[in-house]
């Protein structure tokens, strides 16, 4: 096992890593920009090094000053948590250039899934249901229309490289396909350098639902249950539970099935989570995230796996502490993400400085977060403050204690989404788990 980890990252994944490792024996190094000089996760680590302004150009994605952190300290190890650099083939290979063991899957790896047009190519011949599309880039807008009209109409225009809803239009018509085709192209271009796009049908009121896995060297992977992520602002997840509420177990078994599949076909080493579409008895795989998923701790409260020592033990090189291709689940969980946004004016950021809070805890209860008393929240990086999880031995028993865990929050001096994250568990389409990824606009009507 490793002797010392760097974090390539910031924020409460660095704390949650830094937890792990503490209780591993493990030593860590936290880098920091020069935003987050007083952040906590540099006071929590045992070493910290700083590594640029406060840009994240210049800063948590400086791969060089990255690299350089580890070796003045000694790191045999990366942890990119996710977001930045996790799911960069080109730092992951610089990192095995140099010596340094990436805790994540390999570049190739990395690089299959990252390029959506490959990966969708890759699970088609994996024998894993994909949503159709074109076959392969589209050029051109000639191309696109064609290929709407083989498909059908909604389609969707997607970003090849990156995710989150940049590089995505939707197009209902041809006169929309030839407006949005050249927008998709030129966003997808800002936020990732890259302007290959692609195309498939638009799935009307589908859910998101993931499957979890872990995966070694020894070409072990394991299932760790799934997650409904169908709450979502602009394919932007709000809200998650484990497991996904009605779903047949005959179903569930076949999702696993295919994650498992699309793992083994690019060899895949560490914990990954496999996204599908779900309509009816049909699922789609989606995209393959090649990291750890922010959602990751209602998986570890209803499985009883600490998904970051897992990703540790396989970078490591050792083998699964499980056997089989799934581990029972027990109970349910649900994730609240708790951002510094204006739910009223458009989800606005709230940058500022953070007055008073107060987090929540008791039985089935816990936060996931870097803010204090007199923190500066920056407008530089993600707007998360909090992520609240609550568990209960049943969905009634969990949605209960995340309802007394938002009354109990209080974040002053700031807005955050809390009082909206309230009123999303009140309505009675959350409550009887009745709901789709058209869940904002229809229920909450907000677009």
């Amino acid at each position: 096992m490793f002797k010392k980890i760097l974090i390539a990252n910031r924020g409460e994944i660095a704390i949650r890593i830094i937890r792990t490792c503490r209780e591993m024996g493990i030593a860590t190094v936290a880098v920091y920009s020069a935003a987050d000089r007083d952040a906590l996760h540099v006071r929590l680590a045992d070493e910290a090094v700083a590594i640029g302004p406060a840009p994240a150009a210049q800063s948590y994605l400086d791969m060089a000053a990255i690299i350089m952190a580890a070796q003045k300290t000694g790191a045999e190890a990366i942890h990119p948590g996710y977001g930045f650099l996790s799911e960069n083939a080109t730092f992951a290979a610089l990192c095995a250039k140099q010596g340094i063991k990436f805790i994540g899957p390999d570049a190739d790896a990395i690089r299959k899934m990252g390029d959506k047009d490959n990966a969708k190519r890759t699970m088609m011949a994996a024998d894993v249901p994909v949503v159709p599309g074109s076959d392969g880039l589209v050029t051109s807008v000639d191309e696109a229309a064609a290929v709407a009209r083989r498909i059908g109409y909604p389609v969707l225009v997607k970003a090849s490289a990156g995710g989150g809803g940049k590089g995505m239009k939707e197009a209902r018509s041809e006169k929309e396909l030839l407006a949005v085709y050249p927008q998709a192209r030129q966003e997808a271009e800002a936020a990732f350098g890259c302007g290959d796009v692609y195309m498939e049908k638009l799935l009307i009121g589908p859910r998101h639902i993931e499957v979890q896995l872990a995966a070694d060297d020894f070409g072990h992977v394991v299932a760790l249950g799934d997650r409904d992520c169908s709450i979502q602002r602009r394919h932007q997840k709000l809200l998650e539970e484990a497991p996904a509420h009605g779903i047949s177990d005959e179903m569930r078994l076949r999702m696993q099935k295919a994650a498992i599949r699309a793992a083994r076909t690019v060899h895949y080493s560490g914990v990954g989570t496999v996204e599908f579409l779900v309509t009816n008895d049909a699922f789609y795989f989606l995209e393959m995230n090649t990291r750890i998923q922010v959602e990751h701790p209602i998986t570890e409260r209803v499985s009883g796996y600490d998904i970051v020592k897992l990703q540790l033990i396989a970078a490591a090189g050792e083998a699964l502490p499980m056997s089989g291709s799934s581990v029972p689940v027990h109970g349910a969980a649900i994730e609240c993400r708790i951002n510094a946004e204006d739910p009223q004016h458009d989800f606005c950021p709230s940058p500022g400085r953070i007055s008073f809070c107060h987090l929540p805890n008791g039985l089935g209860v816990r936060v996931d977060s870097a803010i204090y008393n007199g923190m500066q929240v920056s407008p530089y990086y993600d707007s998360m403050l909090a992520k609240v999880i609550a568990w209960g031995k049943d969905r009634d028993e969990a949605i209960h204690r995340m309802r007394r865990a938002l009354h109990e929050l209080i974040i002053e001096g700031i807005t955050s989404t809390a009082d909206f994250h309230k009123s999303i568990i009140e309505t009675p389409a959350f409550l009887k788990g009745e709901y789709d990824t058209s869940f904002l606009s229809k229920v909450m009507h907000i677009g």
